[in-house]
């Protein structure tokens, strides 16, 4: 499909404007596991969907991770323009979580056409808007949520995610996503497993009583 297909405002745009965005946008195959965009260390573009699953992360000064956000098809990624947005005052970490297709616009280009189309710029405002109240319900579970109800939480979206009960993951992505070490993560799975939410084998996760574990993420 279509580069303005995609593109959510595209018929907001002026005819002018739209050859702007189509004469610079290019389009890039990542792979699973690969770094899109390091913090502020560079200024990668604002990155559209098209297929795939991105992630959003951010660094502890130990060296953890947690997961932000994740990006799915047609959702729109303006962190990783860091250089468009000064006001910006943590680093984030895009990868692939999936093989992944996407478009890159670059933060140049895109900077020019919010100032001109009032259009995009409500839209780039409600996206930002979108992305850090993620982040604060984020921080609220963090403070507020016990972590069994967290762990309980997360399992639950990644078989809706995946379509499956069983998860093919590791004790250590989990802890990446959560900010957690992985040693949290497998005492508390083995407390899962023994009280019959899930059952454990090498690289793998299954559900075995969704009822329970939605009724511990509440």
């Amino acid at each position: 499909m279509e580069f303005s297909s995609f593109f959510p405002v595209w018929n907001r745009l002026t005819v002018q404007q739209q050859a702007v965005l189509s004469g610079n946008v290019f389009s890039r195959k990542v792979n699973k596991g690969d770094v899109i965009h390091n913090g502020d260390a560079d200024c990668t573009g604002l990155l559209l969907v098209r297929s795939g699953q991105l992630r959003a992360f951010i660094l502890s000064e130990d060296g953890r991770e947690i997961t932000i956000y994740r990006l799915f098809e047609r959702d729109l990624c303006l962190f990783s323009a860091s250089c468009m947005m000064r006001s910006i005052q943590f680093e984030v970490t895009i990868e692939a979580e999936k093989d992944t297709e996407l478009w890159v616009i670059p933060a140049e280009t895109y900077k020019q056409l919010m100032d001109e189309s009032a259009p995009l710029a409500n839209f780039t405002n409600e996206v930002m808007a979108t992305r850090f109240s993620e982040v604060m319900w984020l921080v609220e579970q963090i403070m507020w949520k016990s972590f069994d109800k967290r762990l309980a939480a997360f399992l639950l979206e990644e078989a809706s995610i995946e379509g499956t009960n069983e998860l093919k993951t590791t004790h250590e992505i989990i802890g990446n996503h959560m900010g957690n070490p992985r040693e949290v993560v497998t005492r508390m799975l083995r407390y899962f497993q023994n009280e019959g939410m899930v059952k454990l084998s090498r690289g793998t996760i299954e559900i075995t009583d969704q009822k329970k574990l939605e009724e511990l993420s509440e």
